[in-house]
């Protein structure tokens, strides 16, 4: 369900523009506004998993996803759909942040990266569904029922969750709730976001843009010194000292920041500039999602043998081929070759996936694995929602915003010539920012450190010794 609703509205946003009446950041912030609020609760929801239990948050997040999802289904503006998409988005922070966890406890050491694949498998069949769903479905009926099929699998899902999982995690009763630290985090994540939603309007909102930015940059400046000095924080900045976790992270932010901004400018490419139909667009990707279902397990089963240092790196590698060959297509590009292109994306994000999240849950100990995961996928939506946001900013230098909302939205019958060709160029240099930040995870990834076993680690974090 968290998979199917990160992507099912990308191939969509077009039609929802159009039918709500929405400008282009409106558009973006349906997708922006369901990942910021599964980011901004995720270090809380980790530590709340912590002292609570990871089942029990995991079943109330079904309860919530599912509301989100009807709400989002009835709304009629696009003020109300970003509303309901932050319902949603709270349901899903307390499912991906629990399910990694829940997986770690469970799982033999040996078998941790298998497992963890067979989760991104889960998520990534997700998207795949996503993507093809949301064309089938707007082949046929409304965009509407693009939040409407997820009442029946929460509500499935809700009881089977309830009936079938079992608390087995070690729960972290000894420290209290930093409720400081999460609103420093929270303002500082918010403004941040924003502001790049700001500086995509152009000059005048520009001053308006940077100071926001500053602000977040402040308050997450602030968070960090104040979450130094604290007893008992919101996030265990000891865990930074084991440096496959800080590596593993800093390499997924790199890579998150690539992802979603591309594959949001990739769907507008199919269907602005090559004229592709909402269905034609969402089957046309799925090379990329079939070949990271292949790849996923394979690396995470190869990292267990191995180690997760070299497929991961390899795999940003190959991702950033990848993207640097995307960044080179034009308006004659065969379909065939822009197949090719997206299956090398899938390989590679494959190769990296798995082992990387393998890599940061397997190193740190047993009760912080709630706030460990909960700051992985921090991390990773982080990336998610400032990928979006930057890339439609980088459009907006080329294209005239008002001329990308109407090139988009399909509103305004009056555009210019040139409109599809400057989103082409537009979309060329957006996607080679993308490559060189997914390129810059290739260095972390290289240099993490080697796993040392649970046990010591337990003992260090307790303590207070934790190093590298």
């Amino acid at each position: 369900m968290a998979g199917i609703d990160t992507r099912i509205v990308i191939i969509g946003l077009p039609t929802i523009a159009r039918e709500l009446g929405a400008d282009l950041e409106s558009v973006i912030w349906v997708t922006q506004a369901y990942v910021l609020a599964s980011t901004v609760g995720l270090l809380l929801i980790g530590r709340v998993t912590d002292v609570v239990g990871r089942v029990k948050i995991y079943n109330i997040g079904f309860v919530i996803f599912t509301i989100g999802s009807a709400l989002s289904a009835v709304s009629f503006s696009a003020a109300q759909l970003i509303a309901s998409r932050v319902v949603q988005g709270v349901g899903s922070a307390m499912l991906i942040t629990n399910s990694a966890a829940i997986l770690t406890d469970s799982s033999p050491k040996n078998e941790l990266g298998t497992m963890l694949g067979i989760n991104q498998i889960a998520f990534r069949v997700g998207s795949v569904m996503g993507l093809t769903l949301s064309g089938a479905i707007l082949a046929i009926t409304d965009w509407r029922a693009l939040f409407y099929i997820n009442i029946p699998i929460g509500i499935f899902g809700t009881v089977w969750a309830h009936l079938r999982l079992r608390e087995i995690g070690t729960k972290d009763v000894s420290r209290k709730m930093d409720w400081e630290g999460f609103g420093l985090f929270t303002t500082g994540l918010t403004l941040v976001l924003l502001s790049i939603t700001l500086l995509s309007y152009g000059l005048s909102d520009f001053r308006y843009g940077l100071a926001l930015l500053m602000g977040g940059f402040v308050s997450l400046a602030v968070f960090v010194r104040v979450e130094t000095k604290k007893e008992s924080p919101l996030l265990d900045m000891s865990l930074f000292k084991i440096r496959e976790f800080a590596a593993g992270n800093l390499a997924q932010l790199m890579n998150a920041l690539a992802w979603s901004g591309a594959i949001i400018l990739t769907s507008f490419y199919l269907q602005v500039v090559v004229g592709d139909s909402p269905l034609v667009a969402g089957l046309s990707i799925l090379p990329l999602d079939a070949t990271f279902v292949i790849a996923g397990p394979l690396s995470g089963k190869l990292s267990d043998k191995y180690g997760p240092r070299l497929l991961s790196t390899i795999g940003l590698a190959v991702s950033s081929a990848g993207f640097f060959i995307l960044s080179t297509i034009t308006t004659t590009t065969t379909y065939p070759v822009l197949a090719l292109v997206f299956a090398f994306l899938g390989i590679g994000n494959g190769m990296f996936v798995s082992p990387n999240i393998s890599a940061i849950m397997g190193s740190v100990p047993a009760n912080r694995r709630g706030i460990a995961s909960g700051f992985r996928t921090t991390t990773f939506n982080i990336g998610l929602t400032a990928s979006a946001g930057i890339a439609v900013l980088l459009v907006s230098l080329v294209v005239p915003y008002n001329v990308l909302t109407g090139l988009i939205a399909g509103t305004t019958t009056s555009l210019p010539a040139t409109a599809g060709a400057q989103f082409l160029n537009g979309f060329k240099i957006a996607v080679l920012v993308l490559a060189v930040l997914n390129s810059i995870g290739i260095i972390p990834s290289a240099l993490r450190g080697t796993r040392r076993s649970v046990e010591s680690l337990t003992k260090e974090t307790a303590a207070g010794e934790v190093t590298d």
